[in-house]
């Protein structure tokens, strides 16, 4: 059975990486991760308990974040919403909404300058 996102929760992380398949052979190595390769510049991480749900990603650096931190992915039920939402509690919206193979996603940067990302499977 795969898990149903629920609205507003932490959903997926992804780590910003500088050689996607070094990355890649390092976590296989030593935490057995699996990986869905999307192209050159990113790599799903797949669930462990092999139910083909995504839990990360691995995205190349050169795509618009430098390597750091990982980028924290919450999920909506309904992303024009939280848009919303987070433009009226005081947070900006710096990418987005956007289509991606997934549905649709947007970046936003909390009061404390922290860069954090909002998906919807619509």
């Amino acid at each position: 059975m795969t898990p149903v996102p629920v609205h507003h929760s932490i959903n997926y992380v992804e780590l910003v990486v500088n050689d996607l398949e070094t990355a890649k052979r390092f976590y296989r190595d030593a935490f057995g991760w699996v990986f869905v390769d999307y192209g050159p510049a990113y790599a799903g991480i797949a669930s462990l308990t092999g139910d083909g749900t995504e839990v990360g990603g691995l995205l190349l650096s050169d795509q618009g974040r430098p390597p750091g931190g990982p980028l924290v992915l919450l999920y909506s039920d309904d992303l024009d919403a939280t848009q919303k939402s987070i433009t009226d509690a005081g947070g900006a919206v710096v990418q987005g909404p956007y289509e991606f193979p997934g549905g649709r996603r947007l970046h936003f940067i909390d009061q404390s300058g922290n860069e954090l990302g909002v998906w919807a499977a619509r």
